[in-house]
């Protein structure tokens, strides 16, 4: 915990918290920062002018980054038959039902994400609902992961697509953007992308300010403010 304060001190000294930064500024900071000796994972925090307690503000979707998020992504899927096979040519890790249920239920947890056919949820919701709905890995309708069509859906997961939710008391979506290794523009791609489409996903009920703001850090960095014009 020493190194780490020590490291985040030295990082939190080059960073003007007055100011925000133009975004390629604020990942030409980041990277430069970035020093641990693993490859650090860039995340995006992004405030919103939300009331997530009312059902059509709170926000919840995927996105496809356009060069994804420099992590190998384990996904299981629940289906039987024709779809099980089409998920398996897809690339999921695990795929199964009531085996696969079990197995969860008993305490495995090495997956990323999940994925379902329709029918197989009111097998699989019993059991797992309160093990993966806090851990935001539950399927979902709203974000494309309970489908027939299992093998776009993993394939979309293995290439890059992440969940975004809204937090219900802070307002604030927080995801994954790339690595520090990622190059500056494949960062800037991947915030763009993301800021496109929370800004699209703007819920036509909201008055007031709707993005309060945005940072980006790495792992082990200080978090660093990007100029909201960076995404007009």
């Amino acid at each position: 915990m020493g190194k780490r304060s020590k490291r985040f001190k030295k990082a939190s000294e080059l960073i003007n918290r007055d100011r925000v930064y133009a975004i390629d500024q604020a990942v030409e900071i980041l990277k430069s920062n970035a020093s641990a000796k693993f490859d650090e994972t860039v995340d995006l925090a992004a405030h919103l002018g939300v009331d997530a307690k009312q059902a059509e503000q709170n926000l919840r979707g995927t996105i496809s980054l356009p060069h994804g998020t420099g992590k190998k992504v384990r996904v299981v899927v629940f289906a039987e038959g024709e779809n099980a096979q089409a998920a398996l040519d897809a690339g999921a890790d695990e795929v199964g039902v009531d085996d696969l249920v079990d197995k969860i239920a008993g305490g495995w947890m090495e997956f990323d994400a999940t994925v379902s056919t329709p029918d197989l949820m009111r097998r699989i919701t019993p059991k797992l609902g309160r093990i993966l709905g806090p851990r935001g890995l539950m399927p979902n309708a709203k974000t494309g992961t309970v489908t027939n069509d299992v093998a776009s859906v993993v394939n979309n997961i293995k290439a890059g697509q992440i969940e975004y939710r809204v937090e219900r008391e802070s307002g604030i979506v927080h995801v994954p953007v790339g690595k520090a290794s990622f190059g500056k523009e494949q960062i800037e791609d991947n915030i763009q992308a993301v800021m496109g489409t929370l800004i699209r996903v703007r819920p036509s009920t909201l008055k007031g300010r709707y993005l309060k703001s945005v940072s980006i850090s790495s792992t082990m960095g200080a978090g660093i403010r990007v100029d909201l014009q960076s995404f007009d």
